[in-house]
């Protein structure tokens, strides 16, 4: 069968995304490896599923390179800007349903989406567990998706591919493991490197790492909100947040670009297509 897909990219973290159809878990898993596949497919981070549920409110799921699903903040921000260009919300407000609940966002300038993010439990700063030398301190917490904040001196010449996997599965982190950021602050503004878990390997952009290294350094080091936050591709993001009992923080919301690379016609050999 033939699928139209939409090339999507959230600073450099790209997406295949397909609109509308009914498919069921199990093939948007298969879906997503070999349209993400960079070798046999059009390649991706992962694949985005976009459904219409009212003129105000849009469905989304995310799947991973490797098929797995999971909740994305670049991803979801891509998803919305994509529905208010193609039309399907009438105003720049509005909800998105994604696998971390019910998410409102705003499209706040051409190419660019602010979304809050699940409230963040307690942070666990300086979180305890046995690391390589290379890692000082190591920071914990969930924006959607477990992540471990690293902080370094020298953001260029960290080996984010070979520590970044060691850290991804550190028993620390738990049985899921984590994503990993690798952070330096300065002046007031951090930058981000990050290994992602499903994709395993570094990213351009991720928006949870974002948020999770934004946090995680502003309960740490008391950072106004909102934080700027730049990313390996080049791009800006801004988070907000309050602080909140116990480090933890609330309120908060990423934003950041969010564009449409290209649009396509794909065909899938076998069937694909079935209830979800």
């Amino acid at each position: 069968m033939r699928i139209k897909f939409f090339k999507m990219s959230g600073a450099g973290n790209d997406f295949v995304l397909v609109g509308g159809g009914r498919f069921a878990a199990a093939r948007l898993k298969k879906l997503a490896v070999r349209l993400c596949s960079r070798g046999t497919g059009v390649g991706a981070d992962g694949l985005l599923w976009v459904q219409k549920k009212s003129p105000a409110h849009i469905a989304v799921r995310y799947f991973n390179r490797d098929g797995s699903e999971a909740f994305c903040g670049n991803g979801s921000r891509c998803a919305a800007w994509w529905a208010f260009r193609r039309g399907l919300v009438k105003r720049g407000s509005f909800m998105l349903s994604t696998a971390a609940g019910e998410l409102p966002v705003r499209v706040t300038g051409d190419e660019k989406v602010k979304m809050r993010m699940p409230a963040v439990r307690p942070v666990s700063l300086r979180h305890k567990g046995r690391y390589p030398k290379k890692v000082g301190e190591a920071h914990f917490l969930d924006t959607g998706v477990p992540h471990a904040v690293i902080p370094v001196k020298d953001l260029r010449s960290v080996d984010v591919a070979g520590l970044g996997r060691l850290l991804r599965n550190n028993r620390a982190f738990g049985p899921a493991g984590a994503n990993v950021d690798f952070v330096s602050l300065k002046r007031g503004v951090l930058n981000i490197r990050t290994y992602e878990r499903g994709v395993e390997a570094e990213t351009s952009a991720c928006g949870t790492g974002v948020a999770a290294a934004a946090v995680a350094m502003g309960l740490l080091h008391g950072l106004p909100s909102p934080v700027p936050v730049g990313v390996w591709s080049g791009a800006r993001f801004r988070v907000w947040f309050k602080p909140g009992p116990a480090c933890s923080a609330a309120e908060i919301y990423l934003e950041g670009p969010a564009r449409i690379v290209f649009e396509g016609v794909i065909e899938i050999s076998g069937a694909v297509k079935s209830k979800a």
